[in-house]
């Protein structure tokens, strides 16, 4: 279905311009192809008044094409900005009328406000949705929401410093998303991918937020199975940072960091099989075998409720660090008790030895047992795309 087809805008107020139209239909990098009856539309307004034809085509028509633009071409970007409160409505104004947001490597972006388009059932992501559920004091209150982006890790942060501590984006899909060891994901329909901005002051509780950021997803899901009356999806966490869900991967977590004026400005990006049976499984897929129930996962309300728990364990993380939180991350994740082998060079030779893991180390890294009762810490290599493959051991004094 194209996406153009279940997208609609409200009536027209300070219209984009025709030369802006003109522009996008030439973007710098490659053509761009539309569904015929946009291409059609188009070509109409190329040869016919152009006053008269916006008169006939109004803002649906542009808002359409902007749409088919970003999920065509990558040369230019739809953002859509929403706040919950009317102080962030005005902040929204403000980024569009200033053209503040800026991509990485000068991409082009066409910037609207929520309220430009038309609010309806079959709206991709609805914020109204999202925002009704969301009860956070911080987190998720600004949303930049776009059918398409390379990466919304990129978004938030090359505009760290232009948006609100908090502000999360959201795409329908993402062609570079970012990964550990600079691993580029293709996300499709289905998928949630959204990132965050958060600022921290202690670095040694940096590495740690992945934790807390895996936790809270987890912890999103079961408040949505106990309210909705769902048997329980047991989402596990993989250490340091992927989701599994009956043995298959689901999702995963991102964090990255740039320190300035003294304090670490995070993104923290997540992506999650939601309704996108492929590559693996997604939360949908494993919950009409469990259930017969009509209820389906929606993007809209799992983000509302990670924000929702995330707010409280980030609370609880940075006051009272993560030993308050750590025995619910051991009962959330994969490993406790699990046998690995780790490798270590002895006089120029490779030896493998096979621990047990305990739980983190105040590092952030797996604390583990040998069979020697020696105590240790677990360093992945770098090389592997396994972080179970090729564990270092670092023996604790």
């Amino acid at each position: 279905m194209p996406f153009t087809s279940f997208l609609r805008c409200l009536s027209p107020q300070n219209p984009l311009s025709f030369p802006s139209l003109r522009k996008l239909l030439h973007p710098p990098k490659k053509p761009c192809s539309l569904s015929l009856p946009l291409a059609a539309s188009v070509f109409q307004c190329l040869l016919t008044d152009q006053a008269e034809c916006k008169r006939k085509l109004g803002r649906k028509f542009e808002f359409d094409l902007l749409c088919s633009l970003a999920m065509d071409s990558q040369s230019t970007s739809l953002l859509v900005l929403c706040g919950k409160s009317s102080a962030e409505i005005e902040f929204a104004k403000s980024l569009k009328a200033n053209n503040t947001l800026k991509l990485p490597d000068n991409g082009e972006v066409s910037i609207l406000l929520h309220p430009e388009i038309e609010k309806t059932e079959e709206e991709p992501f609805q914020m109204d949705l999202f925002m009704s559920s969301l009860s956070t004091n911080t987190f998720g209150r600004f949303l930049i929401w776009s059918p398409q982006l390379l990466s919304t890790h990129d978004v938030v942060s090359h505009n760290f410093c232009e948006l609100p501590i908090g502000t999360v984006c959201v795409a329908d899909v993402q062609l570079k998303g970012r990964g550990r060891s600079k691993n580029k994901w293709e996300s499709p329909r289905g998928c949630l991918l959204f990132s965050f901005t958060l600022q921290m002051e202690d670095g040694r509780t940096v590495p740690l937020l992945q934790y807390v950021v895996s936790l809270a997803i987890t912890e999103a899901i079961k408040s949505i199975c106990d309210s909705k009356g769902l048997p329980h999806l047991d989402v596990k966490i993989k250490w340091p940072n992927d989701l599994y869900l009956n043995g298959l991967k689901v999702g995963g977590i991102l964090c990255t960091s740039t320190y300035k004026s003294r304090k670490f400005n995070v993104s923290a990006g997540i992506g999650l099989n939601v309704d996108n049976e492929k590559p693996t499984t997604c939360l949908n897929a494993v919950l009409r075998e469990l259930s017969s129930v009509a209820y389906q996962f929606r993007r809209e309300d799992i983000v509302a409720a990670f924000f929702n728990k995330f707010e409280t364990l980030f609370s609880l993380f940075i006051n009272q660090g993560f030993q308050t939180l750590e025995e619910l991350y051991c009962k959330t994740w994969l490993h406790s008790g699990q046998r690995v082998i780790v490798q270590e060079n002895n006089e120029g030779q490779m030896v493998e030895n096979v621990v047990t893991i305990q739980g983190l180390a105040s590092s952030g890294y797996l604390l583990a047992i040998g069979d020697d009762g020696q105590m240790c810490e677990l360093h992945p290599d770098g090389n592997s795309f396994d972080f179970f493959k090729g564990l270092i051991r670092r023996k604790l004094e």
